[in-house]
């Protein structure tokens, strides 16, 4: 994709130094390979730490307030480099991108002067053009934010081949040298759900076409990835836009077969439109994990309905009996928000009820909050924030339970792990039901010297702390 980007440097150009630092989920991790690719081909020189960048750009998140804040706590962390009173620094410049920057634009920059500038999506491709103009000086103004659905037709088959930009399509350049890569399947999202903010910054649904996501896949395996997790705002959709809503059913078997890739894991599915065919190709088709990531967010009807999403207890257990019947190990992982408006004791009682009864390996809870321009602000039957703690509290502690009781279910299975580090005879990595960062993780004792980060180790489960299992390698294997 991007490996000689270094050598298209054009000759004219002072080489200068830039980092890249990411917050947020995986898909901002591929925008900022991305925009990674576009610096390095216009002349920049990654650099890890930013302490040692000219340039400091920070791709933000702006997702949920928690997210907002580590934004801009980040963005100042990085702003105090450029140094105080005169003092030599090597940062001159700390530029703001991703989802924050894209949502509030201007109104961004001027809550945050210490940032030199806010970009928007618009501003990815020239991304090497606007830093070189802020080194030099030039005034930055910051893009106006506007709802990006409104960039592309309403029909999906018609938006195959629109101009709207879209990050994270074009071009990388690894920035992270482990086993796992995330390629992104698709961007923006078309659903309309009451709480969610994240169609009207990242525009309606658009997929990759198969070419090239697979061409995407074979060049991380020749940079040493060896589990793919795809990644989208909904992978269930893939392929709508062009004409084939079952086309990851049929990519999967292929991105499976890529050479040097020995998992290829998909990440959140949407229950009202996982179809069976998905379910069966993603539990039966050799080299793609048994790990199924529903977005779930509640499993009372009247809160669902509420939240603009369909289904209820007894679908959602058995859309997992379908996945379990034919992967009986398979992973599954669900969010859930509790306090949405209008949530009663009953609601909070059926959420409880189904998580007790769903035996999901990893659980998120989100206490409920206003998001900026969603249908949900306007609700009036709010709850208090004192009671929305205490049944995040509630539900938080429950989830706890239930996930160390799965993961203690779990002992005496064989698992083949993906080896992601090694300390003192130890190997650390995930199983295929665990997926990167939020799902635990398990370590396989007594590893023998010949292991590498990379490899996958079939071995047994002899014990579990939390969601987190110990593992050892059976004698004779």
């Amino acid at each position: 994709m991007n490996a000689s980007a270094a050598s298209l440097t054009p000759p004219s150009l002072t080489p200068t130094t830039v980092a890249m630092v990411t917050l947020g989920c995986a898909r901002n991790e591929v925008d900022s390979e991305e925009l990674a690719g576009r610096l390095e081909a216009g002349g920049f020189r990654l650099v890890e730490d930013p302490a040692d960048a000219e340039t400091v750009v920070v791709n933000t998140c702006g997702f949920v307030e928690a997210a907002k804040k580590d934004s801009v706590d980040t963005l100042l962390a990085a702003a105090d480099l450029k140094g105080t009173d005169g003092a030599p620094s090597t940062t001159k410049a700390v530029v703001a991108v991703g989802c924050l920057a894209e949502r509030y634009g201007a109104e961004l920059a001027t809550s945050l002067p210490e940032a030199d500038a806010v970009l928007g999506f618009d501003d990815y491709p020239d991304i090497a053009g606007r830093l070189r103009s802020i080194l030099a000086g030039e005034q930055q103004h910051p893009h106006t934010p506007q709802d990006r659905r409104k960039l592309l037709p309403i029909s999906p088959t018609a938006r195959v081949d629109a101009p709207a930009y879209q990050p994270g399509h074009g071009d990388r350049r690894r920035l992270d040298s482990g086993p796992m890569a995330p390629l992104k399947l698709a961007s923006g999202c078309d659903r309309r759900c009451t709480f969610c903010a994240i169609p009207a910054f990242r525009g309606s649904f658009v997929s990759r076409r198969p070419s090239d996501v697979l061409a995407e896949a074979r060049w991380l395996a020749g940079e040493g990835a060896r589990e793919l997790f795809l990644v989208s705002e909904n992978s269930t959709s893939y392929g709508k836009d062009l004409g084939d809503l079952r086309l990851l059913e049929t990519m999967l078997p292929e991105l499976a077969a890529v050479e040097g890739v020995d998992r290829v894991r998909v990440s959140y599915l949407q229950p009202a439109e996982t179809r069976s065919g998905l379910v069966t190709a993603i539990a039966t088709t050799p080299g793609v994990a048994d790990y199924f990531d529903l977005s779930f967010q509640h499993a009372s009807n009247p809160v669902l309905r509420r939240m603009r999403r369909f289904g209820d207890s007894e679908s959602f257990l058995g859309l997992l009996e379908q996945a379990r019947s034919q992967a009986p190990q398979a992973g599954a992982r669900s969010n859930f928000i509790v306090g949405f408006p209008g949530e009663t004791e009953h609601d909070l009682e059926v959420l409880c009820d189904f998580l007790t009864d769903a035996r999901l390996d990893a659980i998120g809870i989100f206490g409920y909050s206003d998001e900026d321009g969603t249908e949900a602000e306007k609700f009036e039957d709010k709850l208090d924030e004192d009671e929305i703690r205490e049944r995040v509290e509630h539900v938080t502690a429950l989830a706890e339970e239930l996930t160390s009781q799965r993961a203690e279910e779990r002992i005496g299975e064989q698992v083949v792990v993906l080896v992601e580090s090694l300390e003192e005879g130890d190997a650390e990595g995930r199983a295929a039901h665990q997926g990167p960062e939020v799902d635990g993780s398990t370590t396989i004792e007594g590893v023998s010297a010949g292991v590498r980060v990379g490899d996958m180790i079939t071995a047994r489960v002899v014990a579990s702390e939390g969601v987190d299992l110990v593992a050892r390698v059976e004698e004779g294997r």
